[in-house]
Order: structure tokens, then C-alpha cells, then sequence
């Protein structure tokens, strides 16, 4: 799918506000609002947008405290990746991860109660399975997700 410049523009204020009202994202990037809300139905359809979602304080659940762990698999077949990866997506506390090349076979963002949540949560989710060979806490401080949309590629219309 090709994308214009308008396009785009409509990309960034959604990344910075998913429920900005169509009508104000129409006047921003200086097109009709039918012409907006077309545009982001082809969007959506082309799989460009992929979802929205709400940014919770964490807190408000009960989380405090949040983690990277690094992971190192015992070998590296595509089963055992996969089968990796599958368990990560059925547990609650995990946030994200990435799945990297490198030291680390993946990164996986967590958040749980407490210490002591992290510590059973590790130990049940992670060193107990076979195929995880070590495993690397490390606390985050402070997170945040950046509002900006880096584009790397031409716009149609130039």
C-alpha cells in the first residue's frame, strides 16, 4: 500500500492520540472528515493500523514493579522457539518481549505485585522450562512509550 503525506500525518496524531475525534484529525491535516475517516477505514483494512489500545497507570492494577528478563534458550530450532514464544503469550504478567539475535534469545517485559511476585513468577514461568537455559533480571525505574513515529519512507506524493 502506497502511503501520501496525509496519510502519514494521520498516523502520527493517532500514534499520540488513538482517540483523537475525526473531526479534529480531518482539521489538522487539512482534508474533509468523510475523506479522514476513509482514509484511516483503508488503514485499518490494509493492516498499517494494526489495533489501539489504552495506556493504564499501572499502579491502578496493583503493579509495582516492573522487570526485563533476558532469556537464553538451550538450542535454537524453530520448534523450540515457537513453543518459546507461545508460553510467553499466555502469561498475564507479560507485558512484551522481543525475541533478538545475539547473547539473549529474547527480552520479556513483566510486571507483577512485588519482589517477591517477580521471584515466583521467574522461577515458575522461566528457569523451570527445559528449554531455557539462563535466565538475566533487570528492574526498570521508569517506563514510558514514545508518542513519535519514526517514517522511513517516501510518501507517494513525493
Amino acid at each position: 500500500m502506497d502511503l501520501d503525506r496525509i496519510d502519514f500525518e494521520l498516523l502520527r496524531l493517532l500514534r499520540k492520540n488513538a482517540r483523537m475525534a475525526n473531526k479534529e484529525l480531518a482539521e489538522r491535516v487539512g482534508v474533509a472528515p468523510s475523506t479522514a475517516l476513509e482514509r484511516i477505514r483503508r488503514l485499518r483494512e490494509a493492516r498499517v493500523i494494526q489495533g489501539y489500545h489504552a495506556d493504564i497507570q499501572p499502579k491502578a492494577l496493583g503493579i509495582t514493579l516492573q522487570a526485563i528478563v533476558a532469556i537464553r534458550l538451550t538450542q535454537h530450532t524453530r520448534a523450540l522457539v515457537d513453543s518459546f514464544r507461545e508460553h510467553l503469550l499466555q502469561l498475564s504478567e507479560v507485558l512484551a518481549f522481543y525475541h533478538l539475535a545475539g547473547a539473549d534469545d529474547f527480552q520479556v517485559h513483566v510486571a507483577v505485585q512485588d519482589a517477591d511476585h517477580l521471584r515466583d513468577f521467574a522461577l515458575s514461568a522461566f528457569a523451570q522450562r527445559p528449554e531455557v537455559a539462563h535466565i538475566e533480571t533487570r528492574l526498570i525505574f521508569e517506563y514510558r512509550r514514545g508518542d513519535e513515529l519514526p517514517i522511513y519512507v517516501q510518501s507517494a506524493d513525493d
